[in-house]
């Protein structure tokens, strides 16, 4: 019995060496906090955030939790989480540009690393690791020296614009708000629809209702555009390639392009939603090449545009 007592007390001394070892064992997965817009957003978001599933996953190393919203102050709470919850990076594409810097502090002190993609946040350089981003400005650049090359007699622009405060909206109103303060073009209306479809409709219907001249349609997404067009078409109001309103959109849907395509849209801005994979490859290199890597892009116009372009460009099907 003694002898007995003896083994069973060495078994108790050793079973929670054992059982400790098992409760510490950790997992090799980086954990990654994602805050980004909704993929309802847009043909680009979902394309996105397609993107960002195939890359950041379990099984290529990663534990990732995703928050979505069009609300910059939900993100912010999210974001919070995610640090209290004690990932190794925070990715941001936020909803509006400005409000985080104390996040992006709290996230530093606690030596979460930050990278943004798509889209750009006022702060401090020192509190992000890098940004894999489009240049908006540039987009809305490209897209209104485009509308410049046409010599229109004159410039009547619907002007359709994306989530108010956001990098997109912001660089894509930019070019066309400097063309209005010089009078080369004449503001009919500039209105938000939040990159809503439905609502861009409904603008354009205001404006046909309204009796206002208009000959072009600046429309911040293709989403927006499309619900431009279909309340042109309600109104026998012909559009595109020899019609008598000027279609714009941006992000290069496949289906947006082939609209372009069949003449019914002018132009088309790229944006591109292929940030994950170079995110993923500064992560386990343990380096950025910079602070800033824009992605290339172009605009499309529906009169040199090629069903090549459409396969090598367009998102979605």
């Amino acid at each position: 019995m003694k002898k007995f007592l003896l083994v069973l007390m060495a078994l108790m001394l050793v079973a929670p060496i054992f059982a400790g070892g098992k409760k510490e064992a950790k997992s090799n997965l980086i954990k990654v906090g994602i805050v980004n817009n909704p993929p309802s957003e847009s043909g680009y978001r979902a394309a996105n955030v397609k993107d960002f599933e195939t890359v950041f996953n379990a099984a290529n190393g990663y534990e990732a939790k995703t928050y979505y919203s069009l609300k910059n102050d939900e993100q912010l709470n999210a974001a919070k989480q995610f640090i209290t919850d004690g990932v190794d990076y925070l990715l941001i594409s936020a909803a509006a540009t400005d409000g985080w810097d104390v996040v992006l502090k709290s996230a530093k002190e606690a030596g979460i690393k930050v990278f943004l993609f798509d889209r750009m946040i006022n702060t401090s350089e020192d509190l992000y690791e890098c940004a894999v981003v489009s240049d908006m400005a540039n987009e809305g650049d490209t897209a209104v020296n485009w509308l410049l090359s046409l010599k229109l007699p004159e410039y009547n622009v619907i002007h359709i614009q994306g989530a108010m405060g956001s990098d997109a909206q912001i660089g894509r109103t930019g070019a066309l708000d400097a063309q209005f303060a010089k009078g080369t073009m004449k503001k009919v209306v500039q209105q938000t629809a939040t990159w809503d479809e439905a609502e861009a409709k409904k603008i354009t219907e205001s404006v046909i209702n309204s009796g206002e001249k208009f000959n072009v349609i600046y429309a911040e997404n293709d989403g927006m555009a499309k619900g431009a067009v279909a309340a042109l078409d309600e109104a026998g109001i012909t559009h595109g390639v020899n019609g008598d309103v000027v279609v714009m959109g941006f992000d290069c849907n496949k289906w947006a392009l082939r609209e372009l395509l069949a003449g019914n849209w002018n132009y088309d801005g790229q944006c591109s939603p292929f940030q994950a994979k170079l995110i993923d490859s500064y992560i386990k290199a343990g380096k950025v090449p910079g602070k800033k890597v824009i992605n290339e892009e172009k605009g499309f116009d529906a009169r040199t545009l090629t069903a090549a372009d459409i396969d090598t460009y367009g998102l979605g099907d």
